[in-house]
């Protein structure tokens, strides 16, 4: 994987640069909304991850070497204020972690720094999308319907189906779902043994959870301090895992005041 290989949508023309990793399933332009917001002001980045939206595929699943790669659009010239959510806070948590002097502050959005023992939901809806008989879908509402067995809720399959591309008379989705489907306890893991010999990441840390999210709980409090001593919790009440879209308007400000901070 290379800088080629990895899809970036670019806003604003002044200011600090502030960049977004989306999380599993996602895309660069899922944070388009907020990057707007920030734009006047910011320079904003969105990347497409590896596997997802724009970006190249790759063979494997490796926390480390995304970030080691990802690190490569960065200058420690120009310290962004790195945002991720869900995977794409993994890779983001892993970069400041190895790369300090490129991430000027950190935004971890609905993630913790540790194994998730239970990937069933992501594997589910993975194995409901390539379960789907592309072939036969006629419009995208075919699709909808087609998916509600794996994904009941209308807002994640609206969510989902945003990787369902029309190409030609057919359809493909985006994502690689093969690789994310084979590797699903890596996307779970939590690379400690391939860090390397690493400090904890002493800039500021904003970290957000969903009030009705199992990702950010009080039991994971102990590794996000080990890794990220000046993290500080805020819980966004009515929202679960995708917090920056059940919640938009409480998520902008919220970042907002955290990237406005002197």
């Amino acid at each position: 994987m290379t800088q080629s290989d990895v899809y970036l949508t670019e806003m604003g023309e002044s200011g600090s640069r502030v960049v977004f990793f989306h999380g599993l399933f996602g895309q660069g332009k899922n944070w388009t909304q907020v990057a707007k917001s920030l734009a006047p002001d910011h320079r904003v980045t969105l990347v497409d991850m590896p596997n997802h939206g724009r970006s190249a595929w790759t063979e494997h699943l490796d926390y480390v070497e995304f970030a080691d790669r990802l690190a490569e659009l960065f200058s420690a010239d120009d310290p962004v204020v790195l945002v991720g959510h869900s995977m794409g806070a993994k890779i983001a948590m892993v970069l400041a972690l190895r790369h300090p002097e490129l991430v000027e502050r950190l935004a971890v959005v609905d993630m913790s720094p540790v194994d998730y023992a239970n990937g069933s939901e992501f594997g589910v809806f993975i194995e409901g999308m390539q379960g789907m008989d592309l072939d036969s879908l006629e419009r995208r509402s075919d699709a909808d319907a087609a998916l509600e067995v794996a994904a009941p809720s209308t807002t994640v399959r609206s969510f989902l189906l945003q990787n369902l591309r029309r190409e030609g008379t057919g359809w493909r989705w985006q994502p690689n779902l093969e690789l994310l489907g084979r590797e699903l306890d890596v996307l779970g893991g939590w690379p400690e043994d391939r860090l390397g010999d690493v400090a904890p990441y002493e800039g500021r840390v904003l970290w957000v959870a969903g009030a009705n999210s199992a990702y950010v709980t009080d039991e994971y409090a102990d590794a996000m301090l080990r890794w990220f001593p000046r993290a500080s919790r805020v819980t966004v009440k009515g929202a679960g895992h995708w917090v920056h879209s059940e919640q938009p308007e409480i998520f902008r400000q919220v970042l907002s005041r955290f990237v406005e901070l002197a």
